[in-house]
C-alpha cells in the first residue's frame, strides 16, 4: 500500500468497527466472548480499541518525543464505549490527516515517524475490526492489497519486535502464498535452506493466520501444518 492509502484504509476499518459493534451488543451484549482473544469480552475489545487510538493520537497531535507524558484514562461504563470509542477513532484520524508523515514522533520501533504511525493504526484496526466480526458472526473479506501490506508489517515490525536477536537456533522457514496479490512472503527466511511448508490462501487470511485470528486448517498447508504452526508460535504477540 501507498502512504496516502493508510488514512482511508483506517476510516473504512473504524466505520465497519462501529457497526459491528453496534450490533455484537444489541445480538449478544457486552460479555459476550471475543474468539480472536478468548481473554476479552466485547465490552475490553471496544475499549482496547479506543484506548490504543486515543494514545497514537496523542502521540501524533502532541508530536512527542516521549511517551511519558501520556495520562491513560479511565475505564468509561460499557453504555457509554461505543460513543467513546467512536469519538477517539475520529480524534485519531483528525491527528493524522492533520500531520505530515515524515514528521518525527516517538514508537516503540525503530521507525520514529508519522508514516510508522499510519500504517501501525491502520492494521490495528483491520484486525480488530475482524475480531468485533468474529462476535456478530459476520466477518467480510480483507481488501488483498491492505492483507498483503498486513502481512508486510508482520515480517518487518513485529517479527523483529518479537524477536530481537533474529530468528531463533529452532526457526525454520514458512512460506506465505496469497493467491488474491499473486506473492509470496517467508517467515524466518534464509535459516535453513528448504521451508517446512507453504501456507496458500489470500491476503487477507494469511495476515488472520499469523495474527492468529483463524487456524491454518483454512488455509491450503503443503508439508508440515504442526511445524508451521510452531515456527508462526515462536513469534509471541505481548
Amino acid at each position: 500500500m501507498e502512504i496516502d492509502q493508510y488514512l482511508p484504509s483506517l476510516r473504512r476499518s473504524n466505520a465497519r468497527f462501529a457497526e459491528a459493534s453496534a450490533a455484537a451488543v444489541l445480538d449478544h451484549g457486552w460479555a459476550a466472548r471475543v474468539p480472536g482473544c478468548p481473554d476479552w469480552t466485547l465490552a475490553d475489545l471496544v475499549w482496547h480499541l479506543a484506548e490504543v487510538q486515543r494514545f497514537w493520537a496523542w502521540v501524533v497531535r502532541t508530536r512527542a518525543q516521549d511517551p511519558a507524558g501520556y495520562e491513560p484514562a479511565a475505564r468509561h461504563p460499557d453504555d457509554e464505549l461505543l460513543g467513546y470509542a467512536t469519538a477517539r477513532g475520529a480524534e485519531l484520524e483528525a491527528a493524522l490527516a492533520d500531520a505530515d508523515p515524515a514528521e518525527r514522533v516517538w514508537t516503540w520501533a525503530g521507525q520514529q515517524d508519522v508514516a510508522w504511525v499510519l500504517r501501525r493504526q491502520a492494521q490495528e484496526a483491520v484486525v480488530h475490526t475482524v475480531d468485533v466480526e468474529q462476535v456478530l458472526g459476520d466477518v467480510r473479506p480483507i481488501q488483498a492489497d491492505v492483507g498483503l501490506d498486513g502481512l508486510d508489517e508482520w515480517l518487518e515490525v513485529m517479527v523483529p519486535g518479537a524477536l530481537p536477536d533474529g530468528a531463533p537456533a529452532e526457526a525454520h522457514p514458512v512460506v506465505f502464498h496469497a493467491v488474491d496479490a499473486d506473492a509470496e512472503r517467508t517467515l524466518f527466511a534464509g535459516s535453513r535452506p528448504f521451508p517446512v511448508a507453504t501456507l496458500t490462501g489470500t491476503a487477507g487470511d494469511l495476515l488472520l493466520a499469523v495474527w492468529r485470528r483463524v487456524p491454518l486448517h483454512v488455509l491450503t498447508v503443503d508439508g508440515d501444518g504442526l511445524q508451521a504452526a510452531a515456527m508462526i508460535d515462536l513469534v509471541e504477540l505481548g
